[in-house]
């Protein structure tokens, strides 16, 4: 008799066990995005015309992961600064104000397999310049982003890591004169009609500009951007947890801030991760079975909204950064690709190609 129950237990526990499997699986949500950031060869300058097979090269595996199929659905050209932008300046490494690396023939390379590609405006060197430009005139500043985007069919990055006294009412003008040029396009129809934000890993830095991104620009009932960007902290968190603690303070938000950063759906932000460190590629880079993408895919594919939006998991992820992101970190060039890393994680999470119409709620 008690044989038989022992057994009758254990088949109710596998059944109870193969019931959470299917329900937790059938709560995941696909991942949409899977990005990254592409500085160059010249440390994110892009002052030099690429020649493209050499570029080929250098950045093979992010249209191929080993079977002919891109490692990203998402590459963001970094960075346009913003007070060249708008004074549109020509000289050595720019024209009209755009690095003379970020051109057709570059973006051509991505779009022809089926990868988006935005320009990211800004990064922490040029925060000086950000704010020049926005006391300056951002709503022409907005309108030169909109035509840049035009021109080259790409979306366009607010990059702003202004962390103490960003100024809000010139960014504002900058995105309602941006707006005026390109429309909100729920559909992602239009590729320079996207326009994302760059925000803190978690609620604790660009503490400001999170909150106004968050109750102003990122919200589902009327959403002005797209979606942001949970940039990469000081350094690669050393375990699932970490990283997912960043992540949930904007799905939770930050209420006892006064005032408070409102929640953030899961819906309206990719998480980030670093793939090189020093001379270092990391497991994110090369071994996907001891990466963060893999460890923290659970959660990203599943997380529950907490006062924002109504479905769960984030968008996806993207990475910092492809090729040479600084002159004291190792090139994501040959051999140090990233196939077995962020081109295993495509594959084993089927991104889409190309990227699909993005979540609304």
């Amino acid at each position: 008799m008690k044989r038989a129950f022992s057994v009758f237990t254990n088949k109710l526990f596998s059944l109870l066990l193969a019931f959470l499997l299917i329900s937790t699986a059938a709560s995941a949500t696909p991942l949409q995005i899977y990005g990254t950031w592409h500085c160059g060869n010249d440390a994110c300058t892009w002052g030099t015309v690429r020649d493209m097979t050499d570029f080929d090269v250098k950045n093979h595996w992010l249209i191929d992961r080993g079977d002919a199929v891109p490692s990203v659905n998402l590459v963001v050209l970094s960075f346009v600064n913003p007070l060249k932008l708008l004074n549109k300046t020509n000289d050595a490494q720019t024209i009209n104000g755009v690095p003379v690396g970020m051109n057709q023939q570059v973006v051509s390379y991505f779009t022809s397999h089926n990868v988006r590609v935005m320009l990211s405006i800004g990064g922490i060197t040029f925060v000086s310049d950000w704010n020049t430009a926005l006391s300056t005139n951002p709503a022409q500043l907005g309108l030169n982003a909109a035509a840049l985007a035009k021109s080259l069919g790409v979306g366009i990055e607010i990059d702003y890591e202004e962390n103490t006294t960003p100024n809000l009412t010139g960014l504002q003008s900058f995105i309602n004169a941006y707006r005026s040029q390109l429309p909100y396009d729920a559909t992602g129809a239009n590729a320079a009609a996207r326009l994302t934000i760059d925000v803190g890993g978690g609620d604790r830095f660009l503490i400001a500009l999170d909150r106004k991104a968050t109750s102003d620009w990122l919200t589902t009932a009327n959403p002005v951007l797209d979606y942001a960007n949970a940039l990469v902290p000081s350094k690669q968190p050393t375990n699932a947890a970490s990283a997912e603690g960043n992540w949930q303070e904007h799905v939770d938000g930050k209420s006892n801030f006064a005032p408070p950063i409102l929640p953030l759906a899961p819906a309206k932000f990719t998480g980030s991760l670093y793939i090189t460190s020093g001379h270092n590629a990391l497991p994110e880079c090369t071994t996907f079975s001891s990466s963060l993408e893999d460890s923290t895919g659970s959660y990203v594919q599943t997380v529950a909204p907490n006062g924002a939006g109504t479905t769960p998991g984030m968008l996806g992820y993207t990475f910092w950064a492809a090729e040479c992101p600084s002159t004291r970190n190792v090139c994501t060039t040959p051999p140090n690709t990233c196939q077995g890393g962020v081109g295993a994680g495509a594959r084993t999470y089927n991104v889409p190609l190309p990227m699909p119409p993005l979540r609304q709620q």
